[in-house]
């Protein structure tokens, strides 16, 4: 049997779940105060993604759900429907609004459920205040669901204002391998973007490495235009496949300095897409936008 167990601390700002199987191999860690975010995560006895200490949450958006925008935004800036707006710039450095404005809101918990096979948490967020970079209001629902060897991370984005609105999504997971330099990345594409010196898209390229690559040294930071929904990382000891129920696919690699580990971001939208529109999506009035992204694990026995 699974459990799910809510463990709240104001005192010292702890608002987590932890979803464990009988068998103890299986475990997550969701924090509720860190936008709903997948913190850990064990799937058939290993360790896909963990704590990434030294590294801070504030700095790497571990496994935050993106949104209204994935990536950046140029200058925070953007025109929608003859309007511009301006977001809160928060990559001072680049001076670029990034990753979007719920992976440091706390989401509630609105339903559990266990069986002898899975688990299933439910969260909520409802944005009733309009900012000046996005005056708009909508409810993000996050739907964690776990078996032996996958999770399903269902979203739902519900306009709940009285005007359209644009937007793109994404998710933020670094995932741990035994020996990053021998394992792999592997799926579809023929083009990809080419970034500026403050990670802006710039045009697209063609991509070199159609089918994906070994990772060995490289230093990632680049973004794939996806011709499937599919993509398979590889470890010595385990290896999955993450899949998007979104036909405009996009993939976004990631090195941290931190060893052994890397972000593999499905998003639907790109850098400054609320400027250049390569992907951007809106949202009537009452409309929900749902996606759903898949990871199956499979165990590589040496």
């Amino acid at each position: 049997m699974y459990t799910v167990k809510h463990t709240k601390d104001s005192n010292k700002k702890l608002d987590f779940i932890e979803v464990k199987n009988a068998q103890q191999t299986i475990y997550a860690k969701i924090y509720l105060n860190l936008g709903g975010s997948l913190q850990e995560l064990v799937l058939n006895n290993h360790a896909v993604i963990k704590d990434l200490c030294p590294l801070t949450y504030d700095t790497t958006y571990a496994s935050a759900i993106l949104f209204p925008f994935a990536n950046r935004i140029k200058d925070g800036s953007y025109k929608f429907e003859g309007k511009t707006y301006q977001f809160d710039i928060n990559e001072k450095k680049l001076n670029n609004a990034l990753h979007g404005l719920v992976y440091n809101q706390t989401f509630d918990v609105i339903n559990k459920e266990v069986t002898e096979t899975s688990a299933s948490v439910k969260l909520v967020y409802h944005e009733k205040n309009q900012s000046n970079g996005f005056p708009f209001t909508y409810s993000i629902y996050l739907e964690y669901v776990f078996t032996k060897d996958t999770l399903d991370l269902n979203v739902s984005v519900k306009n709940t204002d009285s005007k359209t609105f644009p937007f793109t999504l994404g998710w933020h997971p670094y995932f741990l391998s035994s020996d990053l330099y021998t394992s792999s990345v592997s799926f579809d594409s023929k083009e990809k973007l080419k970034l500026d010196q403050r990670n802006i898209t710039e045009k697209i390229i063609p991509n070199e490495h159609v089918e994906g690559f070994k990772i060995k040294d490289q230093i990632l930071d680049d973004c794939y235009i996806l011709d499937t929904h599919t993509t398979t990382f590889k470890t010595p000891f385990y290896a999955f496949e993450l899949k998007s129920s979104e036909p405009e696919s996009f993939l976004q690699l990631y090195t941290p300095p931190l060893a052994n580990t890397i972000a593999i971001e499905p998003t639907t939208g790109v850098s400054d897409s609320f400027n250049n529109g390569i992907g951007l999506k809106t949202l009537q009035p009452d409309d929900t936008y749902n996606i759903n992204w898949n990871l199956k694990i499979k165990i590589i026995t040496p």
